[in-house]
């Protein structure tokens, strides 16, 4: 038995025991998750007393299988941002304090997290932003604004991103701080999307405080604490989905549940659904590939191709379905807006195939715009040049921005 073989076999045999110890059919999820974290099995690849054992992070699948199987909890719909970006920048540049205060609430769910990075004027050029954080004694004092805050309404904590030194160049005056969403100065406002509902907010940030001791990161070295952040986003990506599965699947069945298959119109819907399955099928392979090189640490031009792909294959289908349902595909609940509970439960409501039609759009702006992965598949895989940038080297004071 090779080495790999008895650490796949460890690791089932503790999540055995975690299961025999809290039975997730009686446990409460608070619970069952708190003693998932002191068995080191939340993020086994986080040193112990943090949640993990120190193991590789491709460990953490055997254990996600084995209590997937068993129907234990999982926070990570209901946890996003903390539960990747949050975890792993905390790890990385929290002091020993901040450790132990946040990421064990962090997986329990008992507290949620947001991440307070985009602006009104600073969305894809994220460094641009203009959030100020001002030193006064052992505290920053933060004035600003943030927008599409998903979870925000829900936020115990924010991963906040603010200007310090406005006369730096405008990715070198930045730091990183962890926010208490609850104090005064806090006003978190959700806005509502076209489906009706309201998972994002703005957050407007009125002399907020934050003790120096929350900060991540020195002082001025925002930018880099942020690229961590960001780049663990790839622990939410979802596993690749198996063939015919998902928004394809949807449309396979509404084809069998149709009575007319054979009219000129019916036909023409078909040969629209075999070529849109044919896309969805490169788009899944595609997604194979690119899991695989995040898996390697090698996150190269599939991640971009994929998710263009994926956005704009997305709303294609949606399209699709709409149309295989007639004119039942015109029928919608309500447009009245409904804030999200994030996730803690998963009711699709009346009509899910037309809410996902009218949400569709945002496929290709949410998580990077298909615009900026084309910029990116433009200049790091064709080798274009890159667009102009008229405020290199300058302050970011004399920068000008919207």
């Amino acid at each position: 038995m090779t080495d790999q073989q008895n650490a796949t076999n460890d690791l089932e045999e503790l999540a055995d025991e975690l299961l025999a110890s809290h039975p997730p059919a009686t446990t409460p999820m608070e619970v069952f998750l708190g003693a998932q974290f002191d068995a080191g099995l939340a993020w086994v690849h986080f040193p112990p007393g943090c949640g993990g054992l120190s193991l590789p992070t491709t460990a953490q699948a055997t254990i996600d299988a084995r209590l997937r199987a068993a129907g234990a909890p999982s926070g990570r719909m209901i946890n996003t941002t903390a539960y990747g970006q949050g975890a792993a920048t905390i790890l990385h540049y929290g002091s020993a304090e901040q450790r132990r205060r946040y990421l064990r609430p962090i997986f329990t769910c008992e507290e949620i997290w947001c991440q307070l990075f985009s602006e009104p004027g600073a969305g894809s050029d994220l460094a641009s932003l203009a959030t100020r954080a001002e030193p006064d004694g052992d505290e920053w004092v933060v004035n600003g604004q943030k927008v599409w805050t998903t979870r925000g309404h829900l936020a115990r904590f924010g991963l906040l991103l603010a200007r310090t030194d406005p006369e730096q160049v405008k990715h070198a005056g930045l730091t990183y701080f962890v926010l208490d969403m609850h104090q005064p100065g806090v006003e978190v406002k959700p806005l509502r999307q076209m489906t009706g509902d309201a998972g994002f907010n703005e957050v407007f940030i009125n002399d907020a405080r934050i003790a120096d001791s929350e900060r991540l990161g020195e002082v001025g070295e925002g930018w880099k604490v942020s690229t961590t952040t960001l780049a663990n986003e790839r622990y939410n990506f979802m596993a690749p989905p198996s063939r015919g599965s998902g928004a394809i699947g949807t449309s396979v069945q509404l084809w069998i549940d149709r009575t007319d298959k054979a009219s000129p119109a019916a036909l023409a819907l078909r040969d629209r659904l075999l070529r849109l399955w044919i896309e969805a099928e490169t788009s899944r392979l595609t997604s194979i590939r690119a899991t695989e090189a995040r898996k390697k640490g090698n996150a190269g031009p599939e991640s971009s191709i994929g998710k263009l792909g994926a956005a704009e294959l997305g709303k294609k289908i949606a399209t699709l379905n709409v149309d295989l349902l007639g004119a039942e595909g015109m029928r919608y609940s309500s447009y009245e807006m409904r804030i999200s509970d994030g996730g803690r439960t998963q009711e699709l409501g009346e009509y899910p195939v037309q809410r996902a039609f009218v949400s569709s759009p945002s496929g290709s702006i949410a998580g990077g715009t298909s615009d900026i992965q084309r910029n990116i598949i433009g200049e790091r895989v064709l080798g274009l040049p890159r667009e102009p940038a008229p405020d290199k080297g300058l302050p970011w004071s004399q920068t000008l921005r919207n």
